[in-house]
């Protein structure tokens, strides 16, 4: 999957309340990722990044996750 490739949402504009839950979310996501000595690509930081900002749902950051190229190249 390009990360370029636009994933489309129906999704209305968040809250402030929920962007900063999505925040915390991916932070704890990425910390355990961390501990695990592992990092994110470019690719699923850009992900997490349209999460936050409510572009995409939670199904939509872990559909596009799973089709990723570091994904698949694990």
């Amino acid at each position: 999957m390009n990360v370029a490739t636009p994933i489309t949402s129906s999704t209305p504009a968040i809250s402030e309340a929920e962007r900063a839950r999505r925040l915390s979310e991916v932070n704890f996501a990425r910390g355990s990722v961390r501990y695990e000595s592992g990092i994110l690509s470019d690719e699923i930081e850009n992900l997490n990044a349209r999460y936050v900002a409510g572009e995409i749902t939670s199904d939509e950051l872990t559909a596009a996750i799973l089709a990723s190229d570091t994904v698949r190249a694990a």
